[in-house]
């Protein structure tokens, strides 16, 4: 039980729920909104101490010291936490996870092997359909045999599958959807939308996740934030 707690916080750290620098709800307060002891709440946040996005201070509570599952791989605010800033409500849904044979003539085959995990998420903004993403992963065999039925945060199991992302390269384009996207965005036409291409990779520089986003730019544009300037 404690790991899903640890989960739900932590996804609030890092969509800006629970903002850098500032105080998370105290351990009686977390108690009365999960229905759990006392030391459940403690483990959840041993483990989030652990991790390095929280710290701990006698009589001061628990401080968000890191909101990024990797603090290298961006200098702004990630494009979700502004949407969750800007007072949105942001939900996202594994709509599938499972194996997927790479065709031979594939340019992915080179870099992800004949089989990947493919795995399709849904946002939904402000509870209607927002972003639609494809992802091909490269896994070893023992990961492709124990999919999980479903998982709480992609880029978390990654990590948890021994997949360290040290890079990406994004590329932009405008696209017409395929018939999937356009019946999983709900819309009426098949009118261009925002595509996102992101190559991301290892401390080897080696291809491990190769995704595809469209954004319903109607509803929200896409906004690219920076710090350090």
């Amino acid at each position: 039980m404690y790991l899903q707690i640890k989960e739900t916080i932590k996804d609030r750290i890092l969509h800006g729920v629970y903002p850098l620098y500032t105080t998370i709800p105290s351990e009686p307060q977390l108690e009365e909104e999960f229905s759990v002891s006392k030391i459940t709440i403690r483990n959840a946040i041993k483990e989030l101490v652990t991790e390095g996005y929280l710290e701990t201070a006698s009589g001061r509570g628990t401080k968000v010291i890191a909101n990024t599952p990797s603090p290298r791989l961006a200098k702004g605010k990630r494009f979700t936490e502004w949407l969750v800033d800007e007072g949105h409500k942001l939900e996202k849904r594994i709509i599938s996870i499972a194996p997927c044979k790479v065709d031979p003539s594939s340019f992915l085959f080179g870099s992800l092997g004949s089989t990947c995990l493919q795995v399709k998420r849904l946002y939904l903004l402000d509870e209607a359909p927002y972003i639609y993403f494809i992802h091909y992963i490269k896994v070893d065999e023992q990961t492709l045999l124990n999919v999980p039925q479903t998982i709480t945060s992609l880029y978390r199991f990654m990590d948890e599958a021994g997949i360290h992302l040290e890079a990406f390269k994004d590329e932009f384009s405008v696209a017409i959807p395929p018939e999937e996207v356009s019946a999983m965005l709900e819309l009426s036409d098949q009118s261009p939308l925002l595509k996102r291409i992101r190559w991301s990779t290892d401390e080897k520089a080696q291809l491990v996740e190769y995704s595809e986003g469209y954004y319903m730019t109607d509803k929200q544009h896409y906004v690219v934030t920076y710090n350090d300037l």
